[in-house]
């Protein structure tokens, strides 16, 4: 939780209260459902909580904001996103039902208040949405043809509606047909961690 605290000081109690709760309860389900490698349930917070955060560092959604994290997996980046954003509203969606499933019972331990799940493909989700998140679940142009169809019209932000995506690695190659719409940040800009020497925030505009 420390490491939270070190890059998102302005955190109401609530909100410190609903992080803190997230060791807990992820080390708990995972040893009933692994949604995390257990190799890596130790570095929950840098690896997951924090990495996830690494949205809010390059847009301040605004209330009302309606956003879709697809395959959510246990519920990254969506989870912790609900928490920092608690007047935006987030769908998770996963094909996996037990994953889906460790997700809502994590948000209802919590008290997560605007956060729906659907155990469901993509291509099933008919509803419309400001912005889809994702973490690395697909290139990025296939993801793009995916969730055209989710981004709404109707803009609330400054950045304009799209996918905002959480990658590692050399991105140029795989975003080259979208370079003219993509944005990329470097999180190594915002944290100092070895972790997120490769890691990026990618936006492109639907």
């Amino acid at each position: 939780m420390n490491i939270i605290d070190k890059y998102f000081d302005e955190l109401t109690e609530e909100q410190r209260r609903q992080f803190e709760a997230l060791g807990t309860l992820y080390e708990d389900w995972n040893a009933k459902i692994n949604v995390i490698s257990r190799k890596d349930i130790g570095n929950l917070y840098e690896h997951h909580v924090l990495h996830s955060l690494g949205i809010a560092k390059v847009i301040c959604f605004k209330p009302g904001t309606a956003v879709m994290d697809l395959g959510t997996g246990g519920g990254f980046p969506g989870i912790p996103l609900a928490i920092y954003f608690p007047e935006v509203k987030f769908h998770l969606i996963d094909s996996i039902g037990k994953k889906i499933r460790v997700a809502t019972e994590v948000a209802q331990s919590i008290g997560l208040k605007n956060v729906t799940f659907a155990h469901k493909r993509a291509e099933e989700e008919k509803g419309k949405f400001d912005y889809v998140v994702s973490r690395a679940v697909m290139p990025l142009d296939n993801l793009e043809k995916l969730v055209r169809k989710n981004i709404s019209k109707t803009q609330k932000n400054a950045l304009p509606n799209g996918l905002i995506c959480l990658k590692g690695g050399e991105l140029e190659h795989e975003a080259v047909k979208l370079m003219k719409r993509c944005i990329f940040w470097n999180l190594q800009d915002y944290f100092e961690e070895t972790y997120f020497e490769t890691k990026k925030v990618v936006f492109t505009a639907i």
